[in-house]
């Protein structure tokens, strides 16, 4: 029996309990079940939280990255670029939609995609970047717009992971949030995400007033008037109860990244000058909200340890087990086992422990030296 999930949504929930209750009650009261108020409250809070013009909520965050790209109005066989160690949603998208996703290998120390690795693999067909915010800190996005402005590409920012991190141009010093950077920013607020619903949402984010229209009729059926539909669209709307949720949460925000921040400090205490075990690094240019901390084991049996934890009832994941030019759903003669060194090592190596706003000291002490038996064994 699992005594330390990965994330603790129950002692989460019990902390703002009442909160979260009037708020559902609210919606239920009104039945306003949809593009009620609560969704129209948590945008303009959200969108004030980000410093952004628009926020457009949408059903979850695979939908988010799929209406981005439908706004873009790109065609068939028109290139995307962006990383082969992610959650598969990201090319996912790409692929429903008929365009070619272009993977590149990630930087070893932040996992994140490098701009010298898109550099290389912008061709005339390139008309997108997807920079990829994993496990909670931002990608170096200044130089990345930089190539986008030179090859006059769109930057769609992938931020499910990293939602509240800040990223800080080094030449401008000037600080913006994650998903804010390039001409459009997507999350998800799945359940176990920093800032997570009771079910699946997700939303799109742009300073641009023309994408913004355009994603908000996306988002509706192709419908800008009820029954006049002059695009192609979807339907995917953030449902009132869980923009309802999602408000109280975002008030909480910060103080869940500082959590996860204090806690993520704790683990790379316990785990530093440890030879056999790579803690995270963070750039010098983003802060982290440790959607997940993950470490990079040397010549330890990650399946032996890991069921190690599971028999002392702590939880542990790997997240990603197989890159994405490697998934059988994706095969592509471009790519072969070898391409993306850098990626396969980091699938074989990495390891997630829990990481959330209920890890106590204590806890998290007898999660670090359950791993450190196995490991110095």
């Amino acid at each position: 029996m699992i005594k330390y999930p990965m994330v603790d949504l129950v002692g989460q929930y019990k902390k703002i309990k009442p909160e979260v209750d009037e708020a559902v009650l609210q919606v239920m009261e009104t039945a306003s079940f949809v593009n009620g108020p609560a969704v129209k409250q948590f945008q303009e809070n959200l969108q004030n939280y980000l410093g952004v013009k628009h926020v457009i909520p949408c059903a979850n965050g695979t939908d988010a990255l799929q209406v981005a790209l439908m706004a873009l109005n790109l065609q068939p066989e028109d290139e995307v670029i962006t990383t082969s160690f992610t959650f598969i949603a990201t090319a996912e998208v790409i692929a429903l939609l008929r365009l070619t996703p272009v993977l590149v290998d990630v930087d070893p120390d932040t996992f994140n995609i490098t701009p010298e690795a898109i550099e290389k693999a912008i061709t005339p067909k390139t008309k997108a970047i997807i920079p990829v915010h994993l496990f909670g800190q931002c990608a170096d996005m200044h130089p990345i717009i930089q190539l986008a402005k030179k090859h006059n590409l769109h930057v769609i920012e992938d931020t499910a992971q990293a939602i509240g991190a800040d990223y800080t141009c080094v030449e401008s010093s000037k600080t913006m949030k994650a998903g804010t950077i390039g001409a459009i920013g997507c999350s998800s607020f799945f359940p176990s995400k920093n800032l997570g619903a009771f079910g699946d949402g997700g939303a799109i984010f742009t300073n641009n007033d023309d994408l913004a229209a355009q994603m908000r009729i996306v988002v509706n059926h192709g419908m800008a008037v009820r029954y006049y539909h002059n695009y192609v669209g979807v339907n995917s709307r953030l449902d009132s109860m869980q923009a309802a949720v999602l408000d109280i949460k975002l008030k909480h925000l910060d103080e869940y990244a500082k959590a996860r921040q204090e806690a993520a400090a704790h683990y790379n205490n316990a785990f530093a000058h440890n030879p056999k075990i790579k803690t995270p690094v963070t750039a010098p240019y983003t802060s982290h909200v440790f959607h997940q901390y993950t470490l990079v084991l040397r010549d330890v049996d990650r399946e032996g340890l890991m069921a190690h934890l599971a028999d002392k009832g702590i939880a542990s994941a790997v997240y990603y087990p197989v890159p994405l030019h490697l998934q059988k759903a994706y095969l592509d003669p471009r790519y072969k086992e070898g391409d993306f060194p850098v990626t396969e090592l980091l699938s074989k190596s990495v390891l997630s422990l829990p990481i959330h706003t209920e890890l106590t000291p204590e806890i998290q002490k007898e999660i670090a030296d359950t791993l450190l038996e196995y490991v110095n064994s």
